[in-house]
This record gives structure tokens, sequence and C-alpha cells, in this order.
């Protein structure tokens, strides 16, 4: 297992399975569509983005959930050639959700509300009469079960209180599993930061009681210089060896202080051993260099076939389409900051990064941008202003925002987001985040002057410590008003 993180950028709450066609994991998406990504590995290794639960905004109901609201915590299970996915669309959202499909590529059911789950993080199991239990946190009550019928969603009983945890702050992401004469389980704890950590019980029962693990926390990085911090949010599975492994979330942290995570919560993979009947988890190591170069040229007609595109509460087809000349974004008044911008992006999945987009801004205004949350971005905004473009660089943090401007001549323009680690050494830049310019030129050969710097910005404010969003960094272009056509856009990536 040399892959971690096995799915880069902003991929928390991971959910595993594995089935005759290989290993299939689905992740959180919060406020973003389409909502719920599923990957795919035949080796624990590669993987594929093949599709998403939610394609159609009814499915989740996002318009009116605020960040860091959305969809959170899935479950995925597969059971007699089914695929089921359950998970709670918090603050204002559809509520408790089971989704089912016979290929986890799609399409998915529009979904069953289970409207006895009032919490988050559902998880779903069968006893061995196929009686379904949906085990979830509620807080301050920890966490909590219920027996359903999944053809309705109709509670068979009430929900009642399971296991209080361990002892550690918030007990939540709880995940039952049977293994032998015992049912096992896995559950978060300490919070989704530093203290987070993996904790288990078990009983004979599905249903309980349950009793603590003498020797929990059985995960975490709290306390020490792990390269991977925040772990915890942990799934089982079996491996084809007949071994155990898990997935779990956690960050990487940059800088002397490994206190600041641009990427936000990922999805790693670790190996388990069974000790006295109980599950010791290896902390996840980090793999080697990573690199990806990913080109869109839109001139040629193409459009959104990746399925890595994603929208803040919409689809990306709602707002942007293929022409021949280019990828056309349209804007409807709405700057970047605002509840449903006019913005497709893709998780930053590198630590190093060139993002690179020229543009036609000659019938509407936009531009280039990173973005956690409606208060926590920055970019490049292009308009033209008769023979020449005004181009502004924006960094926005919480109730803060700065801008720079420059003007250059009328025509294509190339935006580019360029961010590097910071210094490893003792240096005064070593203490910071990863290092962020912001550059406009005119479009023109790839051997051409770099451009015009526009800015220089501090990471450390657009880290997942800072911005709270639950999510991570993600880059793309968007429009404000009228039309912006993007001919080409450019993902460079190095960790």
């Amino acid at each position: 297992m040399n892959s971690n993180p096995i799915l880069a950028g902003f991929n928390p709450d991971p959910s595993i399975v594995s089935t005759p066609g290989g290993y299939y994991v689905a992740t959180s998406s919060f406020e973003y569509l389409p909502a719920l990504p599923i990957y795919h590995s035949k080796d624990l290794e590669s993987w594929e983005l093949v599709g998403h639960v939610a394609t159609r905004e009814h499915q989740v109901q996002l318009a009116d959930v605020p960040t860091p609201g959305g969809v959170w915590a899935p479950t995925l299970r597969f059971r007699d050639g089914v695929f089921y996915l359950i998970v709670s669309v918090f603050l204002g959202g559809r509520g408790c959700v089971l989704f089912t499909s016979a290929d986890p590529a799609g399409p998915w059911s529009d979904g069953t509300v289970i409207e006895a789950v009032d919490g988050i993080d559902p998880d779903l199991a069968w006893d061995d009469e196929g009686v379904a239990y949906v085990t979830f946190a509620r807080h301050p009550d920890a966490i909590q079960q219920v027996r359903v019928d999944l053809t309705t969603g109709e509670a068979l009983e009430s929900p009642r209180p399971l296991w209080s945890g361990s002892g550690l702050y918030s007990p939540e992401g709880p995940h039952l599993y049977r293994r032998g004469d015992w049912w096992y389980l896995i559950a978060a704890e300490g919070g989704t930061d530093r203290g987070h950590a993996v904790t288990v019980a078990r009983s004979r029962r599905p249903y309980g009681p349950f009793q603590s693990a003498p020797h929990n926390p059985i995960l975490t990085a709290a306390g020490t210089g792990a390269p991977v911090q925040n772990t915890g949010h942990a799934d089982l599975f079996e491996l084809s060896d007949g071994g155990t492994a898990m997935t779990l979330l956690g960050v990487r942290p940059l800088g002397l202080t490994q206190a600041f995570s641009p990427l936000g919560r990922e999805t790693f993979l670790t190996t388990v051993d069974w000790v006295d009947g109980w599950p010791r988890p290896h902390m996840p190591q980090l793999a080697g260099a990573r690199s990806e170069l990913v080109e869109y040229d839109f001139s040629n007609g193409s459009g959104l076939e990746d399925p890595a595109w994603i929208a803040v509460r919409r689809m990306p087809s709602d707002f942007a389409a293929p022409t021949p000349e280019g990828l056309v974004i349209r804007g409807e008044g709405n700057p970047l900051g605002s509840p449903r911008p006019s913005f497709l992006a893709q998780r930053q999945r590198h630590l190093g990064v060139e993002c690179r987009a020229v543009l036609d801004v000659g019938s509407g205004t936009g531009g280039i941008a990173v973005r956690s949350a409606e208060d926590n971005w920055f970019g490049i905004e292009a308009k033209q202003e008769g023979d020449a473009i005004t181009v502004t660089a924006r960094a926005v943090v919480a109730s803060f925002e700065r801008a720079w401007e420059a003007v250059v001549p009328r025509g294509d323009i190339e935006l580019a987001v360029l961010t590097a680690p910071p210094s490893p050494d003792f240096s005064a830049g070593a203490v910071g985040g990863d290092r962020i310019r912001l550059l406009v030129r005119a479009a023109g050969p790839k051997d051409s002057a770099e451009g015009v710097l526009l800015t220089e910005l501090d990471g450390r404010h657009w880290a997942f410590e800072t911005a709270k969003a639950f999510t991570g960094r993600a880059f793309g272009v968007y429009a404000v008003e009228g039309e912006v056509l993007v001919r080409r856009l450019q993902y460079s990536g190095q960790d």
C-alpha cells in the first residue's frame, strides 16, 4: 500500500467495500455537486473516479444548505449484488437518505428518506436474519441505533443509545461489522482536528451492549510528529488474501510546526492486525513523490466529459457549455463569494501546483480562483474595458479582503495560480503555509515571458485549519457577468 494518500485533495470520511469487481470508496462532498464521488480500484494502488451518487439536485437538496453543511460522511455497502449508500445531508438538506444501485458508477436511485435518523454519519449493517441496522451519531447522546425497513425507510423501533464512546470528545462516524462471534463497532472520537482518533468496542449482538477496547484509541496521530495528522473516521474491510485493512481520513500539514493543511482531509489506507480479538491498525505512511499533468483544450469543442468537474450547490452543466471556440461559463451576477457562483472546479490534489487558464473576457467578467468557502478564497478576475483588460487579484479571508490590479492589452489572456510548499529549513518562510503566486500575461507561445506577478500570498490563510469549511481547496474558472470563454486549462501538480 504505497500510494497514500489514495484519494488526494479533499476526500474526507471514506467508506469502502470489497466486491468481486474490485474495491469501491465513497467520500463526503458537502456543498458540491455532483455529490458523493465513487472511486474504484482493482489493486488498492490505482484509483479511478467512476461517477457520483447524486447527479440530480433533488437527490440531496443542497440549494439552501450553508457551508459547512451538505453531504456528510456516507457509508457504502454491497449486499446480494446491490450497492447501498446511506448518508446525512446536514443543515437544511434532505436529511438521512438511502440510495441504491446495481452499478456503482450510476445511475443511483432518487433515494429513500429515513426520518427516524436525527443525526449524522449513518452506518448500515445487516444481521443473520437480514434485519437492517442504522447506527449513527447524535450529539450529545453519542452513538445511537435503529432497525429500519430499507424498502420504505420506516423505523421498526425507536432509536436507542448504543455506545457513549471511549471517553474522548465527540463520538461519531460509527461503522458496525460482524467478525466471527463478535460484532465490532468502530468510531471516530476527539473531533476531526489534531485530536482525531479511531476507537473500537465489541459485543456478541449487533445491538449491544458494547465493551470498549482496553487500549483505546487504537489509532491516533495526536501528540506525534507523524506526517499524516488528524487520522480517524475509519472503515474496515477484508483483503483478498484474508487480511484486514482500513480507509481513514488524514491531513498533510506543512511548515516547521506542521500546522497548516492546504488540501484539507484526504483518504488514506493502512493495514490492520488482530491481537487478542481486537483490531490494531498501523499508522498510514506517505508515498513517495507524485506528479500529474492534466490539460483541457476546450477550443476543439470538448466540454464536461471529465467526471472530476464539480460546482457549488448546482451541477456544472447549469452554467457551463461547450462551443466550437471554447467552453462558455455563463455569469449570473453572482460573485465567487456568493452561495451559488458560476464556478467550474476540481479538487486541488497536490501541494505544489501550476494552474493556468487561457480566457477570452470580451463578453463577460470572470477568471480563475481557488475556493475553500464563500469567505475563504483567492483568485484573479478579468474585465475588458475598451482596448484594455483590467485584471484584479483578490484574497478573501473571513471579513477581510484585499485586491491588486494590473492592466494588460485586449485579447486572450492567461491567468495563473502557482503554489509551492514552504521551505523545510529554519528560515522565516518555514513556519508559514505554502507560497501562492498569482500571475497574468497575454496568451501566447509556451516560451513567452512568465507574466506580471500580481501578488504573492501566504497559504496559512487558505488551509483546512483556518478556513474550517470541512472541504479543502477547489481550483477552477468562473464568470460573474456575461459569458467568459475558456479556451484552455492546465493543471500540473507535484508532491
